[in-house]
């Protein structure tokens, strides 16, 4: 009883044979790059907020709307609840506040500035230094509150 080897049909395989290895795969992956970019657009998000001026002032509540958007950071002058005068965040006094506001504002291109000023200092202060940037030639003059104030009968 032999077998005829010619006439035996070989038994075909199931699954992968054992000495090949699949092709490479040639397409790139990005979902886990977009996950890591969509969470630090959201840290980006809510941080940016908070790196404009580090001066911490309780900033009067008022009803007025927000001024549109500027491409430079803002020239901002902050009065602290203590009456101490910071330009950007350096603390300086009321004497050096016009000309470190013109060596400043001579790089720029606009010379807006935005007043700070902490919600307890007196109303003479802020008129003061008001006076002394108009004086200087800073005419143009934004006053920074927080939004949700009284609206005082208005629509």
């Amino acid at each position: 009883m032999g077998a005829n080897v010619a006439t035996a049909k070989p038994r075909a395989r199931r699954g992968r044979r054992r000495g090949k290895h699949r092709a490479m795969m040639a397409e790139i992956n990005i979902t886990p790059m977009v996950d890591v970019m969509l969470v630090l657009l959201i840290i980006f998000m809510v941080a940016a907020p908070l790196m404009t001026v580090g001066v911490p002032v309780e900033l009067p509540k008022t009803a007025a709307t927000a001024l549109p958007a500027v491409e430079e950071e803002p020239l901002t002058v902050s009065i602290t609840a203590e009456g101490a005068i910071t330009l950007m965040k350096t603390e300086i006094t009321a004497d050096e506040l016009i000309p470190k506001l013109r060596a400043i504002a001579a790089e720029r291109s606009d010379n807006k500035v935005f007043l700070r000023a902490d919600g307890r200092v007196p109303y003479e202060i802020v008129a003061q230094v008001m006076g002394a940037l108009n004086s200087g030639g800073f005419n143009n003059i934004g006053l920074v509150t927080d939004t949700g104030g009284p609206d005082m009968g208005g629509q």
